[in-house]
């Protein structure tokens, strides 16, 4: 069971807690975090497969970005963080109120041991909760742990946005994907 606040309904998500075998807990992803957050953030950045962009944002950019009730945090038993997840809003148009872009980082050390997949099932279960039916992202379609854990978790291929921008003056493209909630 995922560490979730006393006023919310504990996670069914089923992620390990900080004396399971694998070693993590879930937690609510908060200023405390921040540091560590923004490094791993840093470190996908570093490895030009996760990201357009080329700097991590300032902890006051992503805090105000992302939406506080769909973020959280992987910590192993001393509390260090070894990935997050999180969602923004796609538009404010009232018609894609039930719909979410996210982003999920494992810090590269940590990979290998469901993390991601911990993470990604504790944001399904939180957007749902909230009424949210579809959640998005854009992978670049080299990043191929990243298409696989999403498929594992539901996910489809939308589609390939070709040349959709450049990263270090090189055209990449962007494979779309979405889950649809069955729950909303």
């Amino acid at each position: 069971m995922a560490t979730t606040p006393s006023d919310r309904p504990p996670s069914s998500s089923g992620a390990p807690t900080g004396g399971a075998p694998d070693g993590f807990r879930l937690a609510v992803l908060g200023a405390e975090h921040a540091e560590q957050v923004l490094t791993i953030y840093r470190l996908g950045i570093d490895e030009g497969n996760a990201t357009f962009e080329t700097t991590a944002p300032t902890w006051e950019q992503f805090d105000t970005a992302k939406l506080p009730e769909h973020r959280y945090v992987a910590l192993d038993d001393s509390g260090k963080v070894l990935g997050w997840v999180a969602a923004s809003r796609v538009s404010d148009r009232c018609a894609y109120a039930g719909v979410v872009e996210h982003s999920v980082y494992v810090h590269p050390a940590a990979r290998g041991r469901g993390i991601g997949a911990a993470l990604l099932r504790e944001l399904i279960r939180s957007t749902e909760a909230a009424g949210v039916w579809t959640i998005q992202s854009g992978i670049f379609p080299e990043n191929l742990a990243s298409l696989t854990l999403h498929r594992k978790a539901g996910f489809r291929v939308v589609g390939t946005r070709e040349r959709l921008g450049q990263l270090h003056g090189v055209w990449r493209d962007v494979v779309l994907i979405e889950r649809r909630s069955r729950a909303v």
